[in-house]
């Protein structure tokens, strides 16, 4: 039973999301055709990183609670991870746009970008020599930048979604390093942790989020 915890967690995240889809007023299965898109292009990028860390050991998965079904150097549960974890974040995102409209538009996106970019910059030249923090906020400086230099209405309420999608992405990022299924390399890391979670990962979150969200919606 042990050897299908990552894929029973895996499962019982998408479980909601999945169903809630066919919810009348979100709809959010007449998105799938552009949540798809974005879903495949953050996911081939963020698998081949995945890839590339776990040969050079920056991470690794424990073998007791996997099936041992690989794609390249990645466990099948992992790969499943950077599909289902953003289709449910999106879908929390859409709930956000369905449910309170008013959040569209909003002005604070802007100041938001420029506050995680200065954040990304100054958390890369204290952690130069760590390879998942400069990897992870080189990526999110250069996606920030890039929002803030291309402003779009959906910004707002995307971000209210990340900050909400953060409570879940905690509970299902907590069981993977407290078991522990997955397991970091902490020479290559800060060193901080918010419980058993890598300061790192809700920021390598929302770098994949914003690539998923920005493809979905037409395109960069």
């Amino acid at each position: 039973m042990e050897k299908y915890y990552y894929l029973l967690i895996d499962f019982f995240t998408i479980l909601f999301p999945f169903l809630l889809s066919f919810d009348k007023k979100v709809a959010f299965y007449k998105s799938w055709p552009q949540i798809f898109k974005g879903l495949l292009f953050g996911g081939i990028i963020f698998l081949i990183w995945d890839h590339f860390f776990t040969i050079k050991n920056i991470w690794s998965f424990n073998p007791a609670y996997i099936t041992g079904i690989h794609i390249a150097s990645l466990p099948i549960e992992e790969v499943l991870f950077f599909i289902l974890i953003p289709y449910a974040c999106l879908f929390i995102w859409h709930c956000v746009e369905a449910y309170f409209p008013k959040t569209i538009g909003l002005s604070f996106a802007k100041y938001f970008w420029i506050s995680i970019f200065l954040f990304s910059i100054l958390v890369m030249m204290l952690f130069y020599d760590r390879t998942y923090t400069l990897v992870t906020f080189a990526l999110l400086s250069i996606i920030s930048l890039y929002f803030i230099i291309r402003p779009k209405a959906w910004h707002s309420s995307f971000i209210i979604g990340y900050l909400i999608s953060i409570i879940p992405f905690f509970i299902v990022n907590g069981l993977l390093t407290s078991i522990p299924i997955v397991l970091y390399n902490d020479m290559e890391n800060v060193g901080f942790r918010w419980g058993t979670i890598p300061f790192e990962d809700s920021f390598y979150m929302l770098g994949l989020l914003m690539i998923n969200a920005a493809v979905s919606r037409r395109g960069l």
